[in-house]
């Protein structure tokens, strides 16, 4: 990526929605090979959850009443969505609707097409929208105010466009090299770059 498309990326007003796909020069542990959804980005810097890190936790062991197999996209695990406040877990789902009629309430929030956050003390047949998946993630990815936007100039993170599939993959093992596979061109190339290099 060119540095005036780094600049370019780093210096939007909002990344909510987009995938952060960590580069193969990122070296934090939290983050090698991930996904993130960013959920939020704004004056206080930018919250996300990885998408492609599965626990071996079924959902009924931590909330109960979302272990409905009807209602949770397969795996059925909890996701480790980052570092940040493991015990803490948000919700995300899919909209039975293409394009839920309330964006946002006390306990459903848009963030992409039809996914949203929900309010995980509110019952599924409660919630505001019919919801035809969830996932549920432990924890979440966190940077204060412009760390991000250092972390993408410095090449640690490529911002693509994210789809609904992606949220809800069934194959999340996979996710990281099919997100930059059908970005085509260098971004493409990369993965097939090894995670050990020296190895080979």
């Amino acid at each position: 990526m060119s540095d005036d498309a780094k600049r370019s990326v780093s210096e939007r007003l909002d990344l909510t929605a987009v995938l952060l796909v960590a580069s193969p020069r990122l070296e934090d542990p939290n983050f090698t090979r991930t996904v993130v959804l960013v959920l939020d980005h704004g004056e206080d810097g930018a919250l996300g959850v990885v998408l492609n890190r599965p626990t071996s936790l079924d959902v009924d062991e931590i909330l109960e009443p979302w272990h409905d197999q009807a209602v949770l996209a397969p795996p059925a695990l909890v996701f480790r969505g980052g570092p940040v406040s493991p015990d803490a877990v948000i919700g995300l789902a899919r909209s039975a609707e293409a394009a839920p009629a309330r964006q946002a309430s006390e306990t459903w929030r848009s963030v992409i097409g039809p996914v949203g956050t929900v309010d995980l003390g509110v019952a599924p047949d409660d919630q505001p929208v019919a919801l035809a998946g969830v996932r549920l993630f432990a924890g979440y990815a966190g940077w204060g105010l412009g760390q991000l936007e250092a972390e993408i100039d410095d090449g640690g993170w490529f911002v693509v466009d994210a789809l609904t599939e992606d949220v809800f993959s069934h194959e999340p093992d996979r996710l990281w090299h099919d997100i930059l596979r059908r970005q085509g061109g260098e971004l493409g190339l990369l993965a097939a770059f090894p995670l050990h290099p020296s190895l080979n």
